[in-house]
């Protein structure tokens, strides 16, 4: 089975983090793998390690004519059985031939982009159910979860980011917008006494929340660590890890979370609401209450019987549901079913 795959994506991202992680490990599985990738130098060293053979494109907007040439080029060179393209931008140039198209979907896009697509496979059943909603046939449209990198890596010394080793630590990490709800996270941890905070990312609000650290005076207990790769060992050296999203498609973060064995709050966005069994595998609060936020926050580090039996529930399901394995091993029967 020979697989080509179209990515136009942004430098970082939860959509080109988890194409940096699947499009190897099918290759891995025995289906050969070719990318197209918008030109990322730290992308495309990743994938020519896993011996894939990578292209990198320009991907720019209308009048890019190269682009679509290119990617129609190289497809009829490569001959693959699918193309598969991710987000809006990829979609759209995806060539016509014998191959069949398939669409990658991790959020609620607008699918005039994926008229060129034969099947869409969608990351969550919530997206599953809107493409279906816009008029999509229901044997066309599939899903399969994403998958999280599982390597335990030893944890990020607390020291390094003026962190006690003796006091309680809450991790989240995301893009620093206002879909993030990084700010009630913060006026959450301003209500707790000796509760100290790590903020992993980058984004348009990142002034706003140092002004808001400042403004609340915790400044000695939260650390905004600006965009990290070591994902793993910042929840190795965590004790909690919060998702206070008011806007989360699907929510990686919560997989990561139960990979690691690290217990989980989140907001009752469309994501974490679908993956969490609230009480058994994680907690779930209102979106921008941070009141109810302190408070389960409080629960977690106080009840250790309630943490250990969070923990054990969540990587179980984990284990289940959404490992490596298991997800490539739903991508290679899906795609066998189509080409049958």
């Amino acid at each position: 089975m020979k697989i080509m795959q179209l990515i136009a994506g942004a430098s970082n991202g939860g959509a080109e983090a988890f194409f940096t992680r699947l499009v190897p490990a099918l290759h891995a599985d025995g289906m050969k793998q070719t990318a197209v990738i918008r030109k990322n130098r730290k992308r495309a060293q990743t994938l020519q390690q896993a011996r894939i053979d990578t292209y990198q494109l320009p991907y720019g907007g209308m009048l890019d004519f190269y682009t679509p040439w290119r990617v129609k080029q190289l497809a009829v060179l490569k001959r693959p059985d699918i193309v598969m393209s991710w987000m809006n931008r990829a979609s759209n140039t995806i060539p016509a031939g014998k191959w069949i198209s398939v669409g990658r979907l991790g959020g609620y896009y607008n699918l005039k982009y994926y008229r060129k697509c034969n099947y869409l496979i969608c990351n969550t059943r919530d997206i599953r159910d809107y493409v279906i909603k816009q008029g999509w046939p229901s044997k066309n449209v599939h899903y399969i979860s994403n998958f999280v990198d599982e390597e335990n890596t030893g944890p990020v010394e607390r020291n390094n980011f003026n962190t006690p080793t003796n006091v309680p630590l809450v991790l989240a990490a995301g893009r620093l917008h206002e879909n993030k709800g990084f700010d009630v996270l913060i006026r959450a941890i301003g209500t707790l006494d000796n509760v100290y905070l790590w903020v992993a990312g980058e984004g348009p609000l990142k002034n706003d929340l140092k002004k808001l650290v400042l403004d609340l005076k915790l400044n000695d207990r939260v650390q905004l660590l600006g965009w990290r790769e070591d994902i793993n060992a910042l929840l190795a050296s965590a004790d909690i890890f919060v998702c206070p999203s008011r806007h989360e498609p699907f929510g990686n973060v919560v997989l990561e979370a139960w990979s690691q064995k690290i217990p989980i709050i989140a907001t009752v966005a469309q994501g974490p609401k679908q993956l969490i069994d609230d009480g058994e595998n994680g907690l779930l609060v209102p979106i921008d209450d941070y009141s109810t936020l302190a408070e389960k926050i409080s629960c977690l580090i106080l009840e250790n019987s309630l943490r250990k039996m969070i923990i054990d529930s969540a990587y179980k399901k984990y284990l289940e549901n959404f490992s490596q394995d298991k997800i490539v091993e739903e991508y290679k029967i899906y795609f066998g079913s189509i080409l049958n």
